[in-house]
Protein backbone atom coordinates (compact mmCIF):
# COMPACT_ATOMS: atom_id res chain seq x y z
CA UNK A 1 0.00 0.00 0.00
CA UNK A 2 1.80 3.58 -1.18
CA UNK A 3 2.38 5.93 2.10
CA UNK A 4 0.65 8.72 2.35
CA UNK A 5 3.22 12.10 1.92
CA UNK A 6 1.60 14.15 4.87
CA UNK A 7 4.34 17.17 3.95
CA UNK A 8 2.81 16.71 0.20
CA UNK A 9 -0.98 16.72 1.26
CA UNK A 10 -0.04 19.72 3.44
CA UNK A 11 1.63 22.05 0.86
CA UNK A 12 -1.01 21.29 -1.66
CA UNK A 13 -3.85 21.89 0.65
CA UNK A 14 -1.91 25.25 1.89
CA UNK A 15 -1.43 26.06 -1.91
CA UNK A 16 -5.80 26.31 -2.93
CA UNK A 17 -5.97 27.99 0.56
CA UNK A 18 -3.60 30.59 -0.80
CA UNK A 19 -4.78 30.58 -4.33
CA UNK A 20 -8.74 30.78 -2.99
CA UNK A 21 -7.92 33.73 -0.27
CA UNK A 22 -5.78 35.47 -3.67
CA UNK A 23 -8.78 35.18 -5.38
CA UNK A 24 -11.61 35.88 -2.90
CA UNK A 25 -9.20 38.93 -1.78
CA UNK A 26 -9.39 40.48 -6.19
CA UNK A 27 -13.15 39.98 -5.94
CA UNK A 28 -13.40 42.02 -2.85
CA UNK A 29 -11.13 45.06 -3.72
CA UNK A 30 -12.87 44.68 -7.82
CA UNK A 31 -16.33 44.69 -5.86
CA UNK A 32 -14.62 47.71 -3.57
CA UNK A 33 -13.83 49.38 -6.67
CA UNK A 34 -16.84 49.01 -8.16
CA UNK A 35 -19.06 50.28 -5.02
CA UNK A 36 -16.80 53.51 -4.61
CA UNK A 37 -17.04 54.37 -8.30
CA UNK A 38 -21.03 53.86 -8.47
CA UNK A 39 -21.18 55.87 -4.54
CA UNK A 40 -19.25 59.06 -6.61
CA UNK A 41 -21.32 58.16 -9.20
CA UNK A 42 -24.09 58.54 -7.19
CA UNK A 43 -23.66 61.72 -5.70
CA UNK A 44 -22.30 63.21 -8.74
CA UNK A 45 -25.87 63.05 -10.44
CA UNK A 46 -27.63 64.47 -7.53
CA UNK A 47 -24.97 67.32 -7.53
CA UNK A 48 -25.56 68.35 -10.91
CA UNK A 49 -29.64 68.97 -9.81
CA UNK A 50 -28.24 71.63 -7.44
CA UNK A 51 -28.67 75.13 -9.15
CA UNK A 52 -25.51 77.39 -9.35
CA UNK A 53 -25.96 80.81 -7.95
CA UNK A 54 -25.33 83.42 -10.78
CA UNK A 55 -23.14 86.20 -9.73
CA UNK A 56 -23.97 90.17 -10.93
CA UNK A 57 -20.73 91.00 -13.05
CA UNK A 58 -20.16 94.33 -14.15
CA UNK A 59 -21.34 94.22 -18.09
CA UNK A 60 -18.29 96.82 -19.64
CA UNK A 61 -15.13 97.16 -18.93
CA UNK A 62 -15.55 100.99 -17.57
CA UNK A 63 -17.85 99.33 -14.79
CA UNK A 64 -15.41 96.73 -14.09
CA UNK A 65 -12.54 99.68 -13.11
CA UNK A 66 -15.69 101.15 -10.68
CA UNK A 67 -16.56 98.03 -9.21
CA UNK A 68 -15.28 97.81 -5.40
CA UNK A 69 -14.00 94.14 -4.49
CA UNK A 70 -16.42 92.13 -2.46
CA UNK A 71 -15.10 89.02 -0.37
CA UNK A 72 -18.14 87.10 -1.34
CA UNK A 73 -20.39 87.63 -3.69
CA UNK A 74 -24.18 88.71 -2.64
CA UNK A 75 -26.82 85.52 -3.80
CA UNK A 76 -28.93 85.98 -6.35
CA UNK A 77 -30.59 82.91 -6.34
CA UNK A 78 -32.59 81.43 -3.20
CA UNK A 79 -31.72 78.40 -1.15
CA UNK A 80 -35.20 76.91 -2.37
CA UNK A 81 -34.48 77.50 -5.90
CA UNK A 82 -30.84 76.45 -5.36
CA UNK A 83 -31.99 72.73 -3.97
CA UNK A 84 -36.05 72.46 -5.35
CA UNK A 85 -34.84 70.14 -7.56
CA UNK A 86 -33.04 67.38 -5.33
CA UNK A 87 -35.79 67.76 -2.89
CA UNK A 88 -38.24 66.69 -5.75
CA UNK A 89 -35.84 63.93 -7.02
CA UNK A 90 -36.45 62.69 -2.51
CA UNK A 91 -38.24 64.65 -0.46
CA UNK A 92 -36.24 63.49 2.55
CA UNK A 93 -33.52 65.54 1.65
CA UNK A 94 -33.48 68.77 3.96
CA UNK A 95 -30.03 70.65 3.17
CA UNK A 96 -26.69 70.51 1.91
CA UNK A 97 -23.38 70.13 3.54
CA UNK A 98 -20.12 71.24 2.52
CA UNK A 99 -16.57 71.62 4.00
CA UNK A 100 -13.80 73.71 1.84
CA UNK A 101 -10.68 71.52 2.17
CA UNK A 102 -12.24 68.07 2.58
CA UNK A 103 -14.34 65.49 0.05
CA UNK A 104 -17.52 66.59 2.17
CA UNK A 105 -19.86 68.02 -0.19
CA UNK A 106 -23.46 65.97 0.11
CA UNK A 107 -26.83 66.15 0.55
CA UNK A 108 -28.21 65.46 4.01
CA UNK A 109 -31.76 63.30 4.50
CA UNK A 110 -33.71 62.86 7.46
CA UNK A 111 -36.55 60.37 7.90
CA UNK A 112 -37.99 60.95 11.64
CA UNK A 113 -40.29 57.96 11.13
CA UNK A 114 -37.93 55.70 10.61
CA UNK A 115 -34.44 56.59 12.09
CA UNK A 116 -31.17 55.52 11.03
CA UNK A 117 -32.52 54.77 7.52
CA UNK A 118 -29.56 56.43 5.42
CA UNK A 119 -27.39 54.48 7.68
CA UNK A 120 -27.22 51.77 4.54
CA UNK A 121 -29.02 53.43 2.25
CA UNK A 122 -28.24 55.62 -1.36
CA UNK A 123 -30.31 58.94 -1.92
CA UNK A 124 -32.18 56.76 -4.31
CA UNK A 125 -33.03 54.80 -1.25
CA UNK A 126 -31.53 51.32 -2.79
CA UNK A 127 -28.98 49.80 -0.20
CA UNK A 128 -25.66 51.05 0.28
CA UNK A 129 -22.61 50.55 2.42
CA UNK A 130 -21.87 54.17 1.98
CA UNK A 131 -25.27 55.48 2.96
CA UNK A 132 -26.16 58.99 2.72
CA UNK A 133 -25.63 61.84 5.97
CA UNK A 134 -28.72 61.92 7.43
CA UNK A 135 -29.70 64.07 10.42
CA UNK A 136 -30.81 62.19 13.78
CA UNK A 137 -34.90 61.86 13.69
CA UNK A 138 -35.90 64.30 16.34
CA UNK A 139 -33.50 67.49 15.33
CA UNK A 140 -36.26 70.48 13.97
CA UNK A 141 -34.35 72.40 11.62
CA UNK A 142 -34.25 76.28 12.92
CA UNK A 143 -35.71 75.05 16.29
CA UNK A 144 -33.58 72.66 18.18
CA UNK A 145 -31.10 74.03 20.03
CA UNK A 146 -28.90 71.01 18.52
CA UNK A 147 -29.68 69.35 15.11
CA UNK A 148 -26.81 66.29 14.54
CA UNK A 149 -25.87 64.76 11.81
CA UNK A 150 -24.21 61.29 11.23
CA UNK A 151 -21.96 60.46 8.14
CA UNK A 152 -19.70 56.75 7.37
CA UNK A 153 -16.15 57.01 7.70
CA UNK A 154 -15.28 55.24 4.65
CA UNK A 155 -11.60 53.94 3.87
CA UNK A 156 -11.74 55.71 0.57
CA UNK A 157 -12.33 59.07 2.06
CA UNK A 158 -15.32 59.46 1.19
CA UNK A 159 -18.43 60.29 3.20
CA UNK A 160 -17.52 61.90 6.75
CA UNK A 161 -14.19 60.73 6.61
CA UNK A 162 -12.56 63.81 6.36
CA UNK A 163 -13.82 64.72 9.22
CA UNK A 164 -10.98 63.61 10.71
CA UNK A 165 -8.57 66.40 9.31
CA UNK A 166 -9.87 68.68 12.38
CA UNK A 167 -7.86 66.78 14.40
CA UNK A 168 -4.96 68.76 13.40
CA UNK A 169 -5.36 72.24 14.99
CA UNK A 170 -3.49 73.67 11.87
CA UNK A 171 -5.68 72.20 9.47
CA UNK A 172 -8.98 74.00 11.92
CA UNK A 173 -7.51 77.62 11.65
CA UNK A 174 -7.57 77.47 7.61
CA UNK A 175 -11.40 75.93 7.60
CA UNK A 176 -12.67 77.79 10.87
CA UNK A 177 -16.16 77.39 8.92
CA UNK A 178 -18.34 75.45 6.93
CA UNK A 179 -21.66 75.52 5.16
CA UNK A 180 -25.28 73.70 5.94
CA UNK A 181 -27.63 74.90 3.20
CA UNK A 182 -31.35 74.16 3.68
CA UNK A 183 -34.37 74.74 1.59
CA UNK A 184 -35.31 77.76 3.68
CA UNK A 185 -31.96 79.44 3.69
CA UNK A 186 -27.87 79.56 3.02
CA UNK A 187 -25.96 78.71 6.53
CA UNK A 188 -22.98 79.68 7.33
CA UNK A 189 -21.43 77.96 10.98
CA UNK A 190 -18.58 78.60 12.75
CA UNK A 191 -16.54 75.52 14.89
CA UNK A 192 -16.89 75.65 17.86
CA UNK A 193 -14.98 72.20 18.79
CA UNK A 194 -13.62 69.65 18.03
CA UNK A 195 -13.69 66.19 19.78
CA UNK A 196 -12.96 62.18 20.17
CA UNK A 197 -15.17 60.16 22.29
CA UNK A 198 -17.06 56.79 22.41
CA UNK A 199 -20.68 55.36 22.38
CA UNK A 200 -21.47 52.16 23.80
CA UNK A 201 -19.66 52.46 27.21
CA UNK A 202 -20.44 53.77 30.47
CA UNK A 203 -16.88 56.77 30.01
CA UNK A 204 -18.27 57.82 26.51
CA UNK A 205 -19.91 61.31 26.39
CA UNK A 206 -23.70 60.74 24.68
CA UNK A 207 -23.64 64.17 22.65
CA UNK A 208 -26.06 62.52 20.69
CA UNK A 209 -28.51 62.82 23.39
CA UNK A 210 -28.63 66.74 23.79
CA UNK A 211 -31.27 68.12 21.26
CA UNK A 212 -33.07 70.73 23.49
CA UNK A 213 -32.02 72.45 26.15
CA UNK A 214 -34.83 72.93 29.10
CA UNK A 215 -32.92 76.25 30.13
CA UNK A 216 -29.71 78.58 29.62
CA UNK A 217 -27.99 76.39 32.82
CA UNK A 218 -29.03 73.00 30.25
CA UNK A 219 -27.48 74.60 27.41
CA UNK A 220 -23.80 75.74 29.02
CA UNK A 221 -23.27 72.81 30.75
CA UNK A 222 -23.31 70.83 27.55
CA UNK A 223 -21.39 73.05 26.13
CA UNK A 224 -18.69 73.01 28.81
CA UNK A 225 -18.51 69.62 28.49
CA UNK A 226 -17.51 69.45 24.81
CA UNK A 227 -15.14 72.13 25.37
CA UNK A 228 -13.52 70.04 27.99
CA UNK A 229 -13.27 67.29 25.89
CA UNK A 230 -11.96 69.74 22.96
CA UNK A 231 -8.36 68.59 20.95
CA UNK A 232 -7.57 72.25 20.90
CA UNK A 233 -8.99 75.81 22.07
CA UNK A 234 -10.97 77.32 18.96
CA UNK A 235 -11.64 80.44 21.26
CA UNK A 236 -15.07 80.08 20.24
CA UNK A 237 -18.28 79.72 21.90
CA UNK A 238 -21.76 80.18 22.36
CA UNK A 239 -25.01 81.10 24.46
CA UNK A 240 -28.22 80.01 24.97
CA UNK A 241 -30.53 80.63 22.03
CA UNK A 242 -27.55 79.89 19.35
CA UNK A 243 -28.21 76.82 17.04
CA UNK A 244 -25.94 74.86 17.33
CA UNK A 245 -24.99 71.55 14.53
CA UNK A 246 -22.42 68.35 15.27
CA UNK A 247 -21.20 66.39 12.51
CA UNK A 248 -20.14 62.82 13.72
CA UNK A 249 -18.46 59.94 12.26
CA UNK A 250 -16.41 56.58 13.55
CA UNK A 251 -13.29 57.21 14.29
CA UNK A 252 -11.05 53.92 14.82
CA UNK A 253 -8.28 55.00 17.27
CA UNK A 254 -10.53 53.68 20.08
CA UNK A 255 -13.23 51.00 20.33
CA UNK A 256 -16.15 52.22 18.89
CA UNK A 257 -14.80 55.70 18.68
CA UNK A 258 -16.49 59.54 17.49
CA UNK A 259 -14.63 62.15 15.87
CA UNK A 260 -17.07 65.15 16.93
CA UNK A 261 -17.69 68.62 15.07
CA UNK A 262 -19.95 71.19 17.38
CA UNK A 263 -20.40 74.61 15.71
CA UNK A 264 -23.12 77.24 15.52
CA UNK A 265 -24.80 79.46 12.81
CA UNK A 266 -23.04 82.75 12.41
CA UNK A 267 -24.48 84.14 9.13
CA UNK A 268 -28.11 85.33 8.43
CA UNK A 269 -29.31 83.54 5.35
CA UNK A 270 -29.09 86.94 3.54
CA UNK A 271 -25.84 87.27 3.83
CA UNK A 272 -23.98 83.98 2.20
CA UNK A 273 -23.88 82.54 -1.02
CA UNK A 274 -24.14 78.77 -1.82
CA UNK A 275 -21.38 77.06 -2.17
CA UNK A 276 -22.48 73.13 -2.92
Amino acid sequence: MRKFNTRKILLIVGAVLFTVLFVFSGIMALRQYRDTRQSAEAFNAVADLVKPVPTTQPTDESSKEDAQPSAEPEPTLTSYDKYVDVYNANTDFIGWLSIEGTNINYPVMQTPNSPDFYLKHSFDKGYSEYGVPYMQENCRLGLSDNCIIYGHHMQDGSMFADLCKFESEDFYKEHKTFHFDTLGSYGEYEIICVFKTSVYSADGFKYYHFVDAANAEEFNAYLTTCQALALYDTGVSAQYGDRLLTLSTCEYSRTNGRMVLIAKLITPANEVSGNA
